[in-house]
């Protein structure tokens, strides 16, 4: 049992964990799952059709992966179960298996399922989840708007009334063309019920609020359109009769139960693979919805948690005829608007879809599809905050950019491989600006003081002083290498003969930078230019020392970083200058002695 702790809540303490749960939050959490079981029964059947299934399989997903990770999980709000996204590849991890060999097939997705939790159970033990840090959130922002355009053009051969055209091979967007230009008709009872659903579930919604009532609205809309269809004589059907809507399919009443999934060895090696596709794809999906719906919320994640409860969701569903699943972006949005407190609602939301398969299965073969298409139009259109991309459109070119790439790569290229197409932007887009390594020239005033040189003041022709800042890494050598070349042939030019390189700025020293200064300083010793570093960062100074680059600069001659802001800077011009003199005194100098106090330093 996860620890629910809501503030002003008093509850019992063990083992310093407070296990209350607040009868309030309880409510809430109630009410939410009600709602987004309205919405997992018929979802859970069309992805199980959409894997090539059995819908029981969906069904039980819907109950053990939604119950397991409901319990294990970090996110409020994040909803799992089966999923378009995931379903198509177990679609397509399936294909190996000869179609007429039916049980073969459901024992391999059970396998699939155990493998996949194992995966990710393994990526949670080795702490790999914090690397999801590294996604940027406007990667995480373009892959929802991608994800909730896909729901809504997903929904739209429904909301229509006609029959979706084309197979899970063909691109989502040619899929749809070849819906809209088929022979068949609109049918306009659909398209009433797909428009009301879509203008209740709106109006419902300002009811709710004004009059802060339960966030049963999506809820109570979906069961007065399939009472208001049925009352018109649209949805009977049975002993002949073909319904005048499309109606979801009727519920088995069974309950999962304990499996052994068969194991064959071939299976194991042609499954392997989608495993783990279909294992990081869906913690992609998952964590990227958790975040989304975090900033929403305002909750802090704990990343490597959410992981686990992913991975046992998915091995314990495999030992129960569960089809393999992630976090539902349209189910994770209805448990959010509907007032979610704790993880607890997924919970509630298994446990209303087992008590409905057993109970109530065979009247869900009164849901209009239309319905159900408007209501998910209506949530996932919500995902899309308008004041959220208008605030990141604006504020950065570099966000705005990957944004709509990682929007359009949903739409346009893959839903599973848009975030890493986001990623591999941002990497791309990053790299280049990490690696500007910056060079300023210091001087130093007649009055003592050490600052930027600005453009009255006259070249330096006593001493060089060259303030490097920017990561000292691969991508920076070129503009290192640049850098020093430019102040020994500027040192040639004026007839300086010493070198003062502040590097207290620059971080993350790599090798191949280490051998960019190294050849620098080989060749400022044989031009009888006197280099002296100065702010040497602990990681700098034991790149300097392993390498032996001692050869070709003195030990004297480096001035480690220090806890008191700019000594070494200073103690390193004070030096310099003492060596031009002639004087190997690095206390003083006649052209800056330091002042009662300490000399100053601006930038």
């Amino acid at each position: 049992m996860t620890e629910a702790v809501i503030s002003g809540a008093v509850g019992r303490r063990i083992g310093g964990i407070n296990w209350s749960y607040p009868w309030q939050s309880a409510r809430a959490d109630f009410l939410a799952g009600v709602t987004v079981a309205a919405i997992s029964l018929p979802q859970s059947i069309a992805y199980a059709l959409l894997a090539g299934v059995d819908p029981r399989f969906g069904l039980y997903a819907a109950i053990i992966f939604t119950a397991v990770a409901g319990i294990l999980g970090s996110s409020r709000h994040l909803v799992n179960g089966p999923t378009g996204a995931v379903s198509l590849v177990v679609f397509s991890a399936l294909a190996f298996i000869d179609p007429e060999a039916r049980l073969d097939a459901y024992e391999a997705m059970f396998l699939l399922a155990v493998l996949i939790g194992i995966i990710q159970i393994a990526i949670a033990v080795l702490k790999l989840g914090d690397l999801t840090r590294y996604i940027s959130e406007s990667v995480v922002t373009g892959f929802i708007v991608g994800a909730a355009s896909l729901t809504i053009i997903g929904q739209i051969a429904n909301a229509l009334g006609v029959k979706a055209q084309g197979t899970g091979y063909q691109h989502v967007l040619y899929r749809l063309w070849l819906t809209l230009t088929q022979d068949a008709a609109i049918n306009p009872r659909a398209l009433a019920i797909s428009i009301g659903a879509i203008v209740l579930a709106l109006l419902s919604r300002r009811v709710v609020r004004y009059f802060k009532l339960p966030q049963l609205d999506m809820f109570f809309v979906l069961i007065f359109l399939s009472v208001a269809a049925w009352a018109a004589g649209w949805s009977e059907h049975g002993g002949g009769v073909k319904p005048a809507v499309s109606l979801i399919e009727a519920v088995p009443a069974s309950l999962p139960q304990a499996h052994i999934p068969e194991i064959k060895w071939h299976w194991f090696v042609d499954l392997s693979g989608s495993a783990f596709a279909i294992a990081v794809l869906g913690l992609l999906e998952a964590l990227a919805i958790a975040k989304a719906i975090a900033h929403k919320s305002g909750q802090q994640l704990d990343y490597n948690r959410q992981i686990l409860a992913e991975g046992v969701g998915n091995l314990v569903g495999g030992f129960f005829r569960a089809m393999p699943g992630a976090g539902s972006l349209s189910r994770t949005a209805i448990n959010y608007q509907a007032g979610a407190v704790t993880p607890f609602s997924g919970v509630f939301t298994a446990a209303v879809v087992a008590v409905v398969v057993l109970t109530l299965g065979p009247l869900t073969a009164y849901v209009p599809k239309a319905a159900l298409a408007g209501l998910l139009i209506v949530a996932a259109s919500r995902l899309i905050d308008p004041e959220r991309l208008r605030y990141i459109i604006r504020g950065s070119r570099y966000d705005a950019v990957l944004l709509i790439a990682t929007a359009l790569a949903a739409v346009f290229i893959d839903i599973e491989f848009a975030i890493l197409i986001g990623v591999a932007l941002s990497v791309l887009w990053y790299v280049p600006r990490a690696a500007k390594l910056k060079a300023t020239e210091l001087v130093v005033t007649p009055e003592r003081v050490v600052r930027e040189r600005l453009p009255v003041d006259p070249p330096s022709r006593e001493v060089l002083i060259i303030d490097l800042e920017g990561e000292l890494f691969f991508g920076a050598a070129p503009d290192l290498e640049r850098h020093l070349t430019d102040a020994a042939r500027r040192a040639q030019q004026q007839d300086i003969r010493h070198l003062v390189l502040r590097v207290k700025r620059v971080r993350n020293p790599d090798v191949v930078a280490i051998e960019v200064l190294e050849k620098f300083l080989r060749d400022a010793a044989a031009g009888g230019l006197t280099v002296l570093l100065a702010g040497v960062r602990a990681d700098l100074l034991s790149a300097i020392e392993r390498v032996g680059i001692g050869r070709y600069l003195p030990a004297e001659l480096v001035f480690a970083e220090e806890d008191e802001e700019f000594s070494a800077t200073l103690k390193a011009v004070r030096k310099a200058f003492a060596l031009r003199a002639g004087d190997g005194d690095a206390g003083g100098s006649a052209a800056i002695a330091a002042p009662q106090g300490g000399a100053y330093y601006l930038v």
